[in-house]
């Protein structure tokens, strides 16, 4: 008698794992480790805060601006040719980083890294996971998104090793070179779009009785609001301005913090060290907040997340030279765990509110009002601190915004019919 083999494992898990490694490559090299070359770039070419902030308000941006493009390439072409392209956009963008000595190609060496962001990451990666996922769905966002918050604890120390035993330039074509290397291969080798393209079911279910097999494998796919649909509600209006303003304040304050401490006394490695803790709340956040929409309204779970962030910002304006340590980890830990809310629950506010038919699209321009916030808040805490010296006032301001953030994205209710068929609904959600 032949031994019974063991259920191999759904393949929607092995796609959380690889999309998981993609926003960690995404994360940690364009967003975490960006503060830390703010001193490293004004010491060896003389460049302003304010100046070199201008740099990732460009890379944003660009992420911003490219992904509805992207999210159209990923509704028509599937995600599997669209994340190794946006790959090697990214990281010759930095092989180009890394050989510049004017301020203008610096720019444009940003430009092409957001761009082929936009590609490789966010919208791509998340489509993905909702298309395979439907019950978990909440759960499977938070566990890929989490590769967010691991960007963080993995590339920043990394990026903080390269800049204390090289120099910005070695540091940037190793984020570049890596980011092809790991990205390329895994995506073209592991990335499916839809279960339907290996006759599979979304969380590994066998198909519903009573329910076409091809609608069933689509998980609802064939359900929603175009673009222009959800352009004309105010539930898409509500989202936008609830993550741009809030997206405006953290970043602002993320971006800034590791001069900040800098500025009052602490060693780079100790603001580095800050930035691994606040990635590794964020990573924590982002699968604590995928649970919670699975069991609450997502927009309740992303009032909780903001509020979070609003506390670890008011931590951070008590710290001081004097400080002890433990009260930078404690502001990093909060906010973190805070902004560790945005990616899962945007992503569920999307899809629950607009089905998945054109989910690409519909997420790619709600992604792009997010990253105006993203883009421009880390600009001006660059500009108010070139202004007044200080960063306190930038904080402050982002106080505010996160506390207009939070009513705003409470208002979000789910929008009637507009045509399309959308029958992709959960009440707990």
């Amino acid at each position: 008698m032949k031994p019974r083999s063991r259920p191999r494992p759904f393949y929607g898990y092995y796609l959380v794992a690889v999309t998981f490694i993609i926003l960690v490559l995404f994360s940690g090299s364009g967003v975490f480790a960006y503060s830390l070359f703010v001193r490293p770039l004004e010491a060896a070419l003389g460049w302003g805060r304010g100046q070199v902030m201008a740099g990732f308000t460009l890379f944003y941006l660009m992420v911003g601006m490219a992904s509805p493009v992207a999210g159209r390439f990923v509704d028509r072409y599937g995600a599997r040719p669209v994340i190794p392209v946006g790959a090697a956009i990214m990281g010759l963008g930095f092989v180009l980083v890394s050989r510049v000595s004017d301020l203008y190609l610096f720019y444009i060496g940003y430009v092409i890294v957001g761009i082929g962001a936009a590609a490789m990451s966010l919208v791509p990666c998340s489509a993905v996971v909702s298309n395979w996922f439907k019950r978990k769905r909440g759960t499977a966002l938070g566990l890929m998104a989490g590769g967010i918050g691991a960007g963080g604890v993995v590339m920043a120390p990394f990026v903080g090793y390269m800049l204390a035993h090289f120099d910005f330039r070695a540091a940037y074509l190793a984020m570049g070179m890596l980011i092809m290397a790991v990205t390329i291969p895994l995506s073209l080798l592991v990335i499916r779009t839809r279960p339907a393209e290996m006759g599979l079911y979304p969380d590994g279910d066998s198909a519903p009785v009573g329910e076409a097999p091809d609608e069933t494998r689509e998980g609802g796919e064939k359900q929603g609001f175009s673009l222009r649909q959800a352009l004309s509600t105010r539930t898409f209006w509500f989202i936008a301005v609830a993550f741009a303003l809030s997206n405006f304040a953290n970043m602002g304050t993320i971006q800034s913090a590791a001069p900040f401490l800098e500025d009052i006394g602490y060693p780079t490695a100790s603001a580095a060290s800050a930035i691994g803790a606040m990635g590794l709340g964020s990573g924590a956040g982002k699968i604590v907040f995928g649970w919670l929409c699975d069991r609450m309204r997502a927009s309740r779970a992303c009032a909780i997340g903001i509020g979070l962030q609003l506390a670890g910002v008011l931590l951070l304006l008590t710290v001081h030279s004097n400080s002890p340590f433990v009260a930078v980890w404690l502001y990093a830990l909060v906010l973190g765990l805070g902004v560790g809310a945005w990616l899962p629950t945007l992503s569920m506010l999307a899809s629950v509110n607009f089905g998945l038919l054109f989910y690409g699209a519909v997420f790619g321009a709600l992604n792009m009002a997010q990253s105006m916030g993203t883009a421009t808040g880390p600009l001006f805490s660059g500009l108010m601190f070139d202004a007044t010296g200080s960063y306190v006032t930038a904080f402050t301001i982002a106080a505010v915004l996160l506390t207009v953030s939070i009513p705003t994205i409470l208002l979000v209710k789910r929008p009637g019919n507009t045509g399309t068929p959308y029958s992709n609904r959960s009440d707990n959600l």
